[in-house]
């Protein structure tokens, strides 16, 4: 008798980024301890720097003349390869920082034979902030949430949001609270355990 196929789990492939270009991000050192809980989770993690995909402003009238300027179809293009993001994002002034915003404005956009939002929907979000203040960018956070879920991605409901962030990383960039950093790492866990069930 022969004996059963075993089943081929799929791993999910996810796309880490930070909302910040800014070189020694506490945001960027947050996403990759992320990263390395949805990779200890089995998950394939791609982790990409928003600096190396730099676009203008989002003008309509651009788009039209021009089209999807070419490092926003680079990273769309990613997006669409992904079936799921973790997303760091600075807090400024309350609320998402303007790369991020611009980043969503930019890959939300329909191209041709392309489903509305494509990139975004049924897709799964998992979301964390770092900052210098003492709620640590979770008014931001509520924001980005907002955004994400109101263009079609789900984002699971745990998050983290790292308070007096010029403080908490080592110089190794992991964080001293070793409680914030299984926390952290965690969410990416937690979003590649959902993300194998929803291939399943």
């Amino acid at each position: 008798m022969t004996p059963p196929l075993e089943k081929t789990m799929i791993k999910p492939k996810i796309l880490a980024f930070a909302g910040s270009t800014r070189a020694d991000s506490f945001n960027k050192k947050l996403v990759k301890i992320a990263a390395n809980g949805a990779r200890e989770a089995n998950a394939d993690v791609t982790v990409v720097d928003l600096k190396d995909f730099p676009m203008p402003v989002y003008d309509g009238d651009l788009e039209q003349q021009e089209g999807l300027p070419p490092n926003a179809r680079k990273l769309k293009d990613l997006m669409l390869s992904h079936q799921g993001f973790l997303i760091s994002s600075p807090e400024y002034n309350s609320s998402i920082s303007a790369v991020l915003k611009n980043t969503i404005d930019w890959t939300s956009r329909q191209s041709k034979d392309e489903v509305l939002l494509a990139c975004f929907q049924g897709k799964v979000a998992g979301i964390m902030s770092a900052s210098p203040g003492r709620l640590g960018g979770l008014r931001g956070l509520i924001h980005v949430r907002s955004i994400l879920e109101n263009i079609g991605t789900l984002v699971i409901p745990d998050q983290i949001a790292i308070a007096k962030a010029h403080e908490a990383f080592n110089a190794d960039d992991t964080l001293k609270d070793k409680k914030q950093e299984e926390q952290v790492k965690k969410i990416g866990n937690n979003l590649a355990k959902i993300l194998f069930k929803l291939n399943d």
